[in-house]
């Protein structure tokens, strides 16, 4: 009777304590977030202010699990093949598009900040930057076939860092007019010393401005256009210019090609403008000479940006984090960190970042700051300078004048074309076997031959002294 009376209060314990289970681990989960980013792209101090200040705005805790990606791929296939729950992610421009198109993602909730009481930070986003996002949602040709194309993009995603695509260069080998066209890839000058960014659509969506400069000043076609009609035509219009290139380039690099360039071992580099901006400032310590260069074809204005998923749990807390990022302090503070470019587009970045000791020349950056002119007071004197955003003493690699934004497109999903462009990306970079690499092989490989040789005569040899061996050892026959 005791053991029959034993089970029967422990099933009943277990009965009750599942359900309690669940829901004690929903509980918790309510009070984690999920964030997904790139690495060294955070001042991870932030982290720790956020929650704070995330229990300051809404009297709720919240716990920040924080971990990182290298590849965007890596990061979708996680959350639309394995259903992760992170709650906020951070996907370049092409992949936002391509989460959009597939209901990958849901809608920032930005009520909940006025109930309360919270500014909403993300108008900060310079209006520039918003345009250039809504871009993902219509298209001249309709080939994106987003189910609304009508939807504001700004409701599901918010940017966070951007840049252009063009050339890093070392001003003690390289004459600046040699590089204000991607022709140069070209250069014999600059045989085995070029260093290409191993990102096909980057490359791709600027060197079919190139192939197609004529027509775009002519106004035959736009380079908007251009970047976007992924046609055989025009794949093998950029694959024919980088075959043509193949032996001025020493090789396709993912990160390695600025170290290289501090180091002096290589003398150009197709990158991006983060990349360059921490290069130059790495190799003036060293006293290796580098700038950069957007050519005069046209370049690419690439975008990161925040967006929540639709496997995420913990929607509020996601569009708080993306609410904070967006504080100018909180901006400047991660420029500061990563060496990349904020989209926050307010006075105080602007007065934060311009700097007429370090940036002697000026920029028009009113696309991004508006046209506006304000005060600066230095703390030291006392003095007031004023700061003309169409005159800004700001670093040109981070923001360009407004003649390159001008020339420039956003990179758009690859979409049903993309086997095509994996391929021809194959094609270019499969053949290119410079003569170093080449040799190596080839002297790899008649040693692995000789060695098989001698081994082979070795063996000959020794099987013919045991068999005349044999022969002596052999009994005569009478």
């Amino acid at each position: 009777m005791k053991k029959i009376l034993s089970f029967f209060i422990s099933a009943l314990f277990l009965l009750t304590s599942v359900p309690l289970s669940t829901k004690a681990i929903a509980q918790d989960r309510a009070h984690i977030l999920k964030v997904y980013n790139w690495a060294d792209y955070l001042d991870l101090s932030l982290i720790e202010e956020f929650e704070t200040w995330y229990k300051e705005q809404t009297g709720e805790t919240v716990k920040v699990r924080y971990s990182t990606f290298d590849i965007n791929e890596n990061m979708l296939t996680q959350i639309e093949v394995g259903h992760e729950d992170y709650d906020v992610v951070c996907p370049s421009e092409y992949i936002i598009e391509r989460m959009l198109r597939r209901g990958l993602l849901q809608k920032i909730d930005t009520a909940d900040f006025a109930r309360t009481h919270t500014p909403n930070w993300l108008r900060n986003v310079a209006p520039f930057v918003v345009k250039k996002f809504q871009q993902m949602a219509t298209n001249d040709d309709d080939k994106f076939n987003l189910a609304n194309p009508s939807l504001r993009v700004s409701d599901y995603a918010v940017g966070y860092m951007g840049g252009t695509t063009g050339f890093l260069y070392n001003t003690d080998f390289v004459l600046p007019e040699e590089v204000e066209t991607w022709a140069a890839l070209w250069n014999e000058k600059f045989l085995q010393k070029i260093y290409v960014k191993d990102a096909f659509r980057d490359v791709y969506s600027v060197l079919i401005q190139f192939a197609k400069y004529d027509d775009i000043l002519s106004g035959r076609t736009t380079r908007d256009f251009e970047a976007s009609n992924l046609s055989d035509a025009n794949i093998k219009a950029v694959e024919d210019i980088l075959i043509k290139a193949r032996p001025q380039i020493a090789g396709w690099e993912a990160d390695f090609g600025k170290e290289r360039m501090t180091q002096g071992k290589a003398w150009v580099n197709l990158t991006w403008s983060g990349d360059a901006a921490w290069a130059i400032d790495e190799a003036a310590e060293v006293g290796c000479n580098l700038e950069y260069v957007v050519p005069q074809e046209g370049t690419n204005c690439w975008f990161d940006g925040w967006v929540i998923p639709i496997y995420a749990k913990n929607v509020r807390a996601a569009s708080y984090w993306i609410n904070f990022l967006c504080q100018s302090e909180v901006a400047i503070r991660n420029m500061d960190e990563t060496g990349y470019v904020s989209v926050i587009g307010t006075p105080e970045v602007l007065e934060g970042m311009a700097s007429e000791e370090d940036y002697p020349e000026t920029v028009d950056a009113s696309y991004y700051f508006g046209d506006i002119v304000i005060p600066s007071v230095d703390e030291e004197t006392g003095d007031t300078t004023w700061i003309d955003s169409k005159a800004a003493h700001l670093n040109h690699v981070l923001y360009p004048n407004i003649d390159v934004i001008e020339r420039s497109i956003l990179m758009h999903d690859t979409a049903d074309r993309n086997e095509a462009m994996l391929e021809m990306w194959s094609h270019v970079k499969g053949n290119n076997l410079n003569w170093k690499m080449l040799t190596f092989i080839l002297i790899v490989t008649a040693l692995i031959l000789l060695f098989f040789i001698d081994k082979k005569t070795r063996q000959w040899r020794k099987h013919r002294r045991r068999q005349a061996l044999k022969k002596r050892r052999a009994p005569a026959v009478s």
